[in-house]
């Protein structure tokens, strides 16, 4: 894939000298960070064919509950305004429901609205989980869903009746009143890639939110090349043959979905494109790994060993002055596609989704 087929903003340097950027959290491109993604397991109960190798002899990091609350804690100090908490699979870990109620006391330090706390899931023990997240505070929640054929998706997660189980989890979670719900499909072409009608439809008839996401090189398997993504452009074509696509605005600017409806209003599909269409300049997340080291993108060739700085004593001020010393080495982009490119030093199992 050639690296013209990269076009990405690359926003200008701030002047030198202040490390902390100002008030809100900032990389040394200017960027707000408001968005963090917590991993807090490693842990699957699914095999994702683009995601894990189906290794039994694995090693699994996991942090205790409290020291992710703590970390939390901090990064909300600094103005972190949305906390995702994902894997590996998060409702395999014990202490969840805990973790979310005690960061719904949270506040955001510079926005008077309430903290949103989001979870991705594969939704195989969601049904009687969905009611007691929503009481402890959850705002949101995707679910991650590859196939609404369930021949292909148990060819895709490996584990025989996984669909019906996803499909309660996802109207357990409609009925606790975490809706919309958002569906998360990695498309991969010769896997899943038929798919894409029948996910419209979907859409439309459960009244979810459809968001595919092209392929990024992240697996475990490293089967990832420029062939297996499924582009937006061929995305958006294949939508437009099921009933007319209408373009939706963007939440805000650092979304990383463009959104559509259909020209009757029933259904939302969002594509997210970072291969063939990236969105690096706007980029708002920062990300912390099951094992406490921070990462400023998912395709870092390093990380950042924050709970270490916790582990030698460092006080809530010190770790947040640390983690802003670190976002200001945040990359300007990824450079999937390129010459010289290098996949992460972590697959995406183990950096968190």
């Amino acid at each position: 894939m050639a690296s013209t087929l990269l076009p990405i903003f690359e926003p200008a340097l701030p002047s030198v000298g202040d490390l902390s950027g100002g008030l809100r959290l900032r990389d040394g491109y200017n960027r707000v960070l408001t968005d963090l993604r917590l991993s807090v397991t490693d842990r699957c109960n699914y095999r994702c064919v683009y995601c894990r190798t189906g290794n039994e002899g694995a090693q699994f990091s996991e942090l205790p509950i409290a020291d992710y609350a703590r970390l939390l804690r901090v990064f909300v100090s600094l103005g972190i305004e949305k906390i995702r908490l994902t894997g590996g699979e998060p409702l395999l870990r014990n202490g969840l429901l805990e973790l979310v109620r005690e960061t719904a006391t949270l506040r955001p330090a510079f926005s008077d609205a309430p903290l949103d706390i989001a979870i991705t899931t594969n939704g195989h023990l969601l049904a009687p989980l969905a009611k007691p997240l929503k009481e402890a505070g959850l705002s949101r929640i995707t679910i991650s869903m590859d196939a609404v054929d369930p021949e292909t998706f148990t060819r895709i997660t490996r584990v025989p009746g996984s669909f019906e189980r996803v499909r309660d989890g996802i109207r357990a979670a409609q009925d606790a009143g975490l809706g919309p719900v958002k569906i998360n499909c990695v498309l991969m072409r010769g896997f899943n890639d038929s798919q894409v009608e029948a996910f419209a439809e979907f859409s439309r008839r459960e009244q979810v939110i459809v968001r595919f996401i092209e392929f990024m090189p992240l697996e475990e398997d490293r089967r990832w090349t420029p062939e297996t993504v499924v582009p937006m452009k061929e995305i958006i074509v294949r939508l437009n043959a099921v009933r007319p696509l209408v373009a939706l605005p963007p939440n805000h600017l650092s979304e990383t979905a463009r959104r559509f409806t259909f020209d009757d209003g029933l259904g939302e599909i969002g594509i997210i494109a970072p291969v063939s269409e990236p969105f690096c300049g706007h980029c708002s997340r920062v990300r912390l790994t099951s094992d406490g080291k921070l990462r400023t993108c998912l395709f870092s060739q390093s990380d950042h060993d924050l709970i270490g700085e916790l582990y030698r004593g460092a006080s809530d001020a010190e770790m947040g002055d640390w983690i802003r010393r670190v976002v200001q080495r945040k990359e300007a982009r990824h450079h999937i596609g390129e010459a010289g490119f290098l996949k992460p030093s972590r697959s995406m199992v183990h950096i968190g989704g």
